[in-house]
């Protein structure tokens, strides 16, 4: 018996709750559809996520059993409480670490609270489809080479477009140096239940993996999982942090709707993948035939074919234009716009309907620019979708401690136009993905500031800062 079924069992019984949570289970208080009938706490006979020892504990194996991982753990914070386990709990406070650049912000706040060193991996960058690809296997043996003291390494695959790395080849070479391999995974939940989908991190030997079940596959928003195998992560510190940063008062109703999704891949998996990939195959045939706008699929790198990133690169206009239009004449709401291209995020939630709505869109858009119909809409320039290095002058813990001195180090808001040169003290980021084009600590350079007033002169909102927009704060003596 699944989780959610016991709790629905639970919700027709005559029991009445004298506990949290304050709505006591009445589904008609609020007068809304709301599951307050299954919203219960740590109850008798319900477990504790945090002493699992019946049925979460049976929950959180069948998820092991089915992702094959050696133990696997329920997020109900998201992939955000499970990356910062990870990376605390395979560090020691001023540790070096080697990162990719291309980490979500979580990745880059474990770093602070542990005072890290990171040493940063950037991504390949295809100009011909303006795309972050991979981060190479030399590229991560060189950096262990050169730096001796890093004790983890953390990447991200697949990226937020869908773009794996060689999780296999780099897994070997961070094991050779004895240490530990951390692998988001959180756009890839849905690997390795379908031969269309590649094979997810685990199969490919990193030690710690963290998905997103609600990112890919059919579960509730907020909710994820943790994988551990092997020796090289320090597995008792990561569930030491994730009992300190998840939610004491888990929420029952995100458990349940893991552990469901849990079932339905361990026991309905090809009653559900097989028309979705047939639906989807079907889908990018057709995109392929798209004239001016473009279906970017990676040749030569491995991807994940869930993610459709629709280019208007060839028109002149912006993804930005093309998501606005997508939005507001066609009601399809878009997973995000970056410079050049669109992407939508397919799942096996998705129905035939929702595929055709999207496929005669993007043709009727795709007749119109032939037709010129777009001739007479501005045309703005496109921004170089690069992710920029930085020099990192302080750490962001070091930065910290500067700042608490403010007699020595002042601060002051300036524009982009005139940042190059100045010590960013905040972050800077497209939300989403999240992924900082610049982080505090680091010196902003032109590259950087060129990028960042161009993206606000499209309409985009750089996340992370405190000022107006269109300002970042710095060092006034950086």
């Amino acid at each position: 018996m699944t989780l959610y079924q016991r709790l629905n069992e639970y919700s027709e019984s005559d029991y009445y709750g004298f506990h949290m949570p304050g709505h006591k289970r009445n589904r008609n208080l609020m007068g809304n559809g709301l599951p307050y009938s299954i919203d219960i706490t740590e109850i008798e006979g319900f477990d504790d996520l945090h002493h699992a020892a019946n049925v979460l504990k049976e929950a959180q194996e069948r998820a092991a059993r089915v992702y094959g991982a050696q133990e696997s753990h329920f997020l109900i914070n998201g992939s955000t409480a499970g990356i910062l386990s990870a990376v605390l709990g395979n560090t020691q406070r001023g540790d070096a670490v080697l990162v990719a650049r291309n980490c979500h912000k979580s990745v880059y706040h474990g770093i602070y609270l542990n005072d890290l060193k990171p040493y940063y991996l950037y991504p390949e960058f295809r100009q011909d489809i303006e795309l972050n690809t991979g981060i190479s296997v030399s590229a991560v043996k060189t950096a262990l080479k050169e730096h001796s003291e890093i004790r983890a390494v953390i990447i991200v695959s697949p990226t937020y477009d869908g773009v794996l790395s060689d999780v296999r080849g780099i897994a070997q070479a961070v094991h050779e140096k004895g240490i530990p391999l951390i692998v988001d995974e959180a756009h890839g939940a849905h690997f390795g239940f379908h031969p269309y989908f590649p094979e997810n991190a685990l199969a490919k030997g990193a030690d710690v993996v963290i998905h997103s079940v609600h990112k890919t596959l059919p579960a509730l928003t907020q909710s994820a999982l943790l994988h551990m195998q092997g020796s090289y992560a320090n597995r008792r510190k990561v569930r030491k942090y994730l009992d300190m940063l998840q939610s004491s008062s888990p929420s029952y109703i995100l458990m349940a709707g893991i552990d469901a999704c849990m079932d339905m891949l361990e026991n309905r998996r090809e009653e559900v993948f097989d028309p979705y990939v047939d639906r989807l195959k079907a889908l990018r045939e057709s995109l392929r035939e798209l004239k001016a706008l473009r279906l970017i699929e990676t040749e030569g790198e491995t991807y994940d074919p869930s993610k459709l990133l629709i280019s208007a690169g060839d028109t002149g206009l912006s993804g930005r234009q093309l998501y606005r239009k997508l939005l507001e004449e066609y009601h399809l709401q878009m997973e995000m716009a970056a410079g050049s291209y669109v992407l939508a995020m397919t799942a096996v939630g998705d129905t035939k309907e929702g595929f055709d709505r999207l496929r005669d869109a993007l043709f009727a858009i795709d007749a119109q620019v032939l037709e010129g119909r777009w001739k007479d809409m501005p045309i703005r320039k496109r921004v170089c979708g690069r992710l920029p290095a930085a020099e990192m002058v302080y750490t962001s813990y070091e930065l910290e401690a500067l700042l608490e001195n403010a007699k020595a180090h002042g601060v002051q808001f300036v524009p982009w136009q005139k940042a190059a040169g100045y010590i960013s003290t905040e972050y800077a980021y497209l939300y989403p993905p999240g992924i900082p084009l610049i982080v505090p600590g680091e010196r902003i350079t032109e590259e950087i500031a060129d990028m960042c007033a161009a993206y606000h002169t499209l309409g985009f909102t750089i996340e992370g800062l405190k000022g107006e927009e269109g300002y970042i704060e710095v060092l006034e003596n950086g």
